[in-house]
């Protein structure tokens, strides 16, 4: 069944779709760049539609968004680690889980079922022999979109962005269950 989204947005290397709960964003996720885009109908989609702009111009940009993220204590632990990674300084996995006294593989684990990528910067996570994986995925789509935003995040102001990546086959997946809700306004 697909997914039903409250916005789906335009993005440099593919769409992506939002959904909200109230005012709050709860969820990001990448979609083909064949997916119809839908208007800006409502202040939060608005919103959502400048802070992503925002980024897009200025990789060191800081959402302030309203967000509520449903995950176990431990993922909300290791999400709130990403958001203290500085953009265009990539952290191994190993290393971020050194920091939090836990296994990379259990850092890789909470990464991947991050519900909002790029404000979430599970990107910024990488193998220490490489890109590492991006959304449970170790090739195709996924991994062009981490290279895209790693890429940006690293480049000079003056050169142009990164070529985009090609267009996945599909989105990304709805798997992802509740376990415990937190509210956070930045």
């Amino acid at each position: 069944m697909p997914q039903s989204y409250d916005a789906i947005l335009a993005a440099p290397f593919c769409h992506l779709g939002a959904c909200f709960s109230g005012t709050s964003l709860t969820r990001l996720d990448f979609l083909p760049a064949t997916t119809q885009l839908t208007a800006m109908p409502d202040e939060r989609i608005q919103r959502l539609a400048n802070e992503l702009a925002a980024y897009w111009c200025n990789p060191a940009h800081r959402f302030d968004l309203p967000i509520q993220l449903a995950g176990t204590p431990f993922q909300l632990r290791v999400w709130q680690a990403l958001m203290e990674i500085t953009p265009g300084k990539p952290i191994t996995y190993g290393a971020l889980a050194r920091q939090l006294g836990t296994a990379a593989r259990a850092v890789g684990q909470a990464c991947g079922a991050n519900p909002l990528p790029i404000l979430i910067p599970c990107h910024r996570v990488v193998s220490a022999q490489g890109l590492g994986g991006f959304m449970h995925a170790a090739s195709g789509a996924p991994l062009d979109f981490k290279n895209w935003l790693l890429q940006h995040e690293r480049q000079d102001h003056e050169r142009p962005p990164p070529t985009s990546p090609p267009s996945p086959a599909g989105g990304r997946g709805s798997e992802r269950h509740a376990q415990t809700d937190q509210r956070r306004a930045d």
